[in-house]
């Protein structure tokens, strides 16, 4: 995964102009940051971004993607340059192996039960002892990829049950509310998940792998990218759930980091900042690998997983999705 350069994240209302071979930021202030092009690998945009068509086209030049996240913190686009290291040998692999009924099949089964061990692992290895050993024999007797996420959203609704107990009132998600969040909890878990969300698709187009050909979630997803919709699933509870109960435990949320109304809450300026801060801190966080003997980042392990599943559709070596091991 390509190192020199790194991500930038936007967290203000901002312009991004042009000038030689430098992005000029330019805040509602009037401030302005100058980022040489060959410093930036992708730009996340947590607040709205006004661009122009010579930023797009130095953006394009250096295959710089820039992903924007919504109101809510959930995915709204990206700006993707039109080239890719996408290889025709290997679409044709994994287009091949996602038509192959049975063979999906078991790619999608080791993709609900990793994401379900990392759930265990996170929240509650006891307590979601007896959920998950439901949830293996259910996936054992599924013949459709519809049956397995069905199996996988009963098994996370016994998991957010959990995690509920171990936080406070206020931080209780009460259920999963996606569109909007309806409380605190829930604008934090869809926050962070729509940053993982990108993180994905970045380390994904790093790849030979095709983002739209996927193993469970539907190849007809319009709106989103649906190999990086299975990826992202492994590693949303290593940040999302792991860093909600972290924060919360360590009494680093505070309500003044929402904003909250009759059925909608979404983090507020001083929140965002705060989670970005923490998730950046996190992804630039090193484990020693066990399969390759050195250290590694957070953000790396999501590159590395999408090369084992690129060389699982290209040569056929085993895929064992990603599971937490520390």
């Amino acid at each position: 995964m390509p190192a020199a350069s790194r991500t930038y994240w936007l967290t203000t209302a901002c312009r991004i102009r042009r000038q030689d071979q430098s992005l000029v930021i330019v805040r509602e202030s009037g401030d302005k940051v100058f980022i040489p092009v060959t410093d930036v690998r992708d730009i996340v945009a947590l607040s709205p971004v006004d661009i122009n068509t010579s930023v797009i086209a130095l953006l394009n030049q250096h295959r710089i993607n820039v992903h924007f996240l919504g109101h809510y913190g959930d995915y709204a686009g990206s700006l993707l340059t039109s080239e890719t290291s996408t290889s025709g040998e290997t679409v044709i692999a994994q287009a091949r192996l996602a038509g192959d009924t049975a063979a999906s099949l078991e790619i999608a089964r080791s993709l609900v039960l990793a994401t379900a061990f990392n759930v265990r692992r996170v929240v509650d290895r006891e307590l979601l002892q007896a959920p998950f050993a439901t949830l293996k024999e259910s996936v054992r007797s599924a013949e459709t990829a519809a049956q397995l996420m069905g199996a996988e959203g009963t098994f996370r609704r016994s998991a957010w049950q959990v995690l509920d107990t171990r936080l406070p009132d206020w931080l209780r998600l009460d259920g999963r509310q996606r569109r909007p969040p309806r409380n605190a909890g829930n604008a934090f878990i869809s926050y962070v998940n729509g940053i993982v969300y990108a993180r994905v698709l970045t380390a994904v187009r790093l790849t030979p792998l095709h983002t739209g050909i996927a193993f469970l979630h539907s190849t007809m997803e319009r709106q989103r990218h649906s190999l990086v919709l299975d990826l992202a699933e492994l590693f949303k509870p290593l940040f999302a759930e792991r860093l909600l109960l972290r924060m919360a435990g360590r009494d680093q949320l505070k309500p003044h980091h929402f904003d909250s109304d009759v059925n909608h809450a979404m983090l507020s300026e001083a929140g965002r900042r705060l989670v970005v801060q923490t998730v950046r801190d996190e992804l630039a966080t090193t484990i020693q690998h066990r399969a390759l003997g050195r250290r590694v980042t957070y953000d790396e392990l999501l590159y590395l997983e999408a090369l084992r599943l690129a060389r699982h559709c290209l040569e056929g070596d085993e895929y064992k999705p990603f599971r937490i091991w520390w």
